[in-house]
């Protein structure tokens, strides 16, 4: 698949800088089961397995604006679940976090850095009280 092609069929989203691409995988993590099981079937089709808007549409039975405009649809969905619930927010904090606990149990001088750890500790508590 061309980059042309992958444009004519995410429309924006072929332009998507990496963070982009990421964040909508990670959305769909969190949200897929949120969706109705078409609209997962043709975005994950679309989105990650590279298929073209015709091999989805032919395979669905709808048209291939029916598809593009199922796709855009659904990454809104995923959007708006995530300002709402916030839940891959949450976990990028939490992913964080324990990067900078797993950096700070690497240095020697452990005594000096248990503030920062408790720090880091609780905050990591009240991401999981929310």
């Amino acid at each position: 698949m061309t980059a042309l092609s992958v444009l004519f069929i995410l429309g924006p989203m072929g332009n998507e800088s990496p963070e982009k691409f990421a964040d909508r995988d990670l959305l769909f993590d969190f949200y897929a089961e949120l969706l109705t099981e078409h609209q997962r079937h043709i975005f994950e089709a679309v989105a990650f397995l590279d298929c073209s808007l015709s091999e989805v549409a032919r395979e669905a039975g709808i048209s291939r604006q029916g598809v593009s405009d199922l796709v855009r649809r659904t990454e809104e969905q995923l959007y708006a679940y995530e300002r709402k619930l916030h839940m891959a927010e949450k976990f990028r904090a939490e992913q964080r976090i324990a990067r900078e606990l797993l950096r700070l149990s690497e240095v020697e001088s452990g005594e000096a850095l248990l503030p920062e750890i408790r720090k880091l500790a609780n905050e990591l508590m009240q991401l999981t009280a929310r």
